[in-house]
């Protein structure tokens, strides 16, 4: 009898653990399907944006909704191509950021494609015309994470002695 009850223990250990490692797979597949549903409903939502920002770009009065940058101070004749850039700028910066987002990119990586975007003197308009947005994003957000990385690298960029700007600065830690 002690021999049957061992059997039948080590057969119940056994369909434990079984049943201990399907359901660790399933709640990792789990995770992992709703990973992928994110970064699918993310690329979803991207698509949708841009599709926003290229009528916006196409017709001087959509891009008025859209932008919120203040152009008071730019001459009137010059202020719908300056809003068509701001607005390219703010796509060209999503994109970058919609790389590292879906993990295209790593931190690194993403800061050596800032590196190149933040040598557009548009570009660095544009980030100093908003930048009150970007103080209303939750400080811990990755956002804000990513914005606090390109002020830091335009700082850089402005206080290098060297014209080699793809060498200028090291990428924070993540």
């Amino acid at each position: 009898m002690v021999t049957q009850k061992l059997g039948t223990r080590g057969l119940g250990s056994a369909a434990v653990a079984g049943l201990a490692f399907a359901a660790g797979s399933l709640a990792l597949f789990a995770l992992q399907q709703r990973k992928f549903n994110q970064t699918r409903l993310r690329i979803e939502q991207q698509r949708a944006h841009f599709h926003l920002l290229d009528k916006a770009m196409q017709d001087p009065e959509l891009a008025a909704v859209m932008s919120t940058v203040d152009l008071s101070a730019a001459p009137p004749e010059k202020r719908p191509t300056l809003r068509r850039q701001y607005i390219f700028a703010n796509a060209w910066y999503t994109n970058t950021l919609q790389l590292y987002r879906t993990g295209i990119l790593s931190w690194e990586e993403l800061y050596g494609h800032l590196r190149v975007v933040c040598q557009s003197g548009v570009f660095r308009e544009y980030w100093e015309a908003t930048r009150h947005h970007r103080e209303s994003l939750p400080y811990s957000s990755n956002e804000a994470r990513v914005g606090r990385m390109v002020d830091g690298l335009i700082q850089d960029l402005d206080d290098a002695d060297t014209d080699e700007w793809w060498v200028v600065g090291a990428p924070p830690v993540e």
